[in-house]
């Protein structure tokens, strides 16, 4: 059987990363950390896959993953918010920054795979966080430092990551619609393999049952990213009889098109539907009316991101840190109490 960087990890009691890091004679790693690695890389027979290019480091460079897209992720303002965060920080300490995106999931594990193993990049930071993600699968597996916004499903413990609270800001947002007096209380999240969708429903379904509300999933619409059905969806939800008079939106981008067949059917906003969305972008504070939106401070969520990154390129021996961002519900004009 093949060795692998992590064989060399354990034999030398160091992290992948750090192995990783040594076999590309980075910087930040100490002479006799490296000494260590590699005695325990001739003692295996260990041969790392290294570019000639990768040994001068000039600049130190972070990769940003965006999730794979052909059009979305360019659009909303949580990714560019979160950029900036990311950004700004990294120009303070002098590091720069690269955007990888991919049309489909191969694609953008293609371009993370030549980057990584030409030595373009020290580091990633992903936008997002899913279900059995390959591209996590893959940046473990090589022993490669990445930080995760969101939750991280896999290999939690080992796994940096910058997050908010989903799931109790999902039941903030419809308490507070409960202490307006709503009971028949719709949610439109994306797809739940999307974690902070999956848990904003969750909060959203407890804070239900804690104020003996029944569950009806007639009432929860799961919405992918592409977007040719989402009209119709939201058309049905509106159009039953015994029709939710608020919404829980994972978005303020879905909240728009919410709005959009409000105004097909007739309905009024907050009249006859009540919303609360989340983000607090741009769409939210110029739509008419203003919407009722959680921000999620994504800007903070980018700058905690990059961070933590850092202080773990510079030094590689720290544990794996989780941070949570607090969030606050920002009341407009599209609720109203019944």
């Amino acid at each position: 059987m093949a060795v692998t960087l992590k064989d060399v990890a354990l034999l030398a009691g160091v992290s992948p990363s750090t192995v990783s890091r040594t076999c590309n004679d980075h910087p930040s790693i100490s002479d006799e950390t490296k000494e260590k690695v590699r005695r325990a890389m001739a003692e295996l027979g260990y041969e790392p896959n290294i570019n000639s290019n990768t040994t001068t480091y000039n600049i130190r460079t972070i990769g940003i993953i965006l999730p794979p897209s052909p059009k979305e992720a360019y659009e909303n303002a949580f990714y560019l918010e979160a950029i900036r965060g990311i950004s700004s920080f990294c120009n303070q300490k002098q590091y720069a920054n690269t955007i990888i995106t991919g049309n489909s999931e191969e694609e953008l594990l293609s371009v993370i795979q030549s980057m990584s193993k030409s030595g373009q990049v020290d580091a990633f930071i992903i936008l997002y966080s899913r279900l059995d993600d390959s591209i996590v699968n893959y940046l473990y597996s090589e022993g490669l430092l990445y930080v995760v916004i969101g939750k991280a499903n896999q290999f939690a413990n080992q796994t940096i990551y910058v997050d908010n609270d989903n799931l109790l800001a999902g039941q903030e947002a419809t308490e507070y619609l409960i202490k307006k007096g709503h009971k028949k209380i719709a949610y439109i999240g994306k797809d739940f393999n999307l974690t902070f969708s999956a848990d904003r429903k969750a909060g959203y379904q407890l804070a239900l049952i804690a104020n003996q509300i029944a569950w009806n999933p007639d009432y929860c619409l799961e919405l992918p990213i592409k977007t040719k059905t989402h009209f119709e969806k939201i058309r049905a939800l509106l159009d039953q009889d015994n029709r939710p008079t608020a919404v829980v939106v994972s978005d303020d981008i879905m909240a728009f098109t919410l709005k959009h067949v409000c105004m097909e059917l007739g309905l009024s906003i907050p009249g006859d539907l009540s919303i609360v969305s989340f983000n607090n972008s741009m769409i939210a504070r110029l739509s008419h009316p203003q919407l009722t939106s959680v921000d999620i401070n994504s800007f903070q969520l980018g700058i905690e991101a990059a961070s933590q990154m850092i202080n773990h390129i510079e030094d590689p021996n720290l544990m794996a840190t989780k941070i949570i961002v607090p969030h606050q519900l920002i009341e407009r004009d599209s609720c109203k109490s019944v």
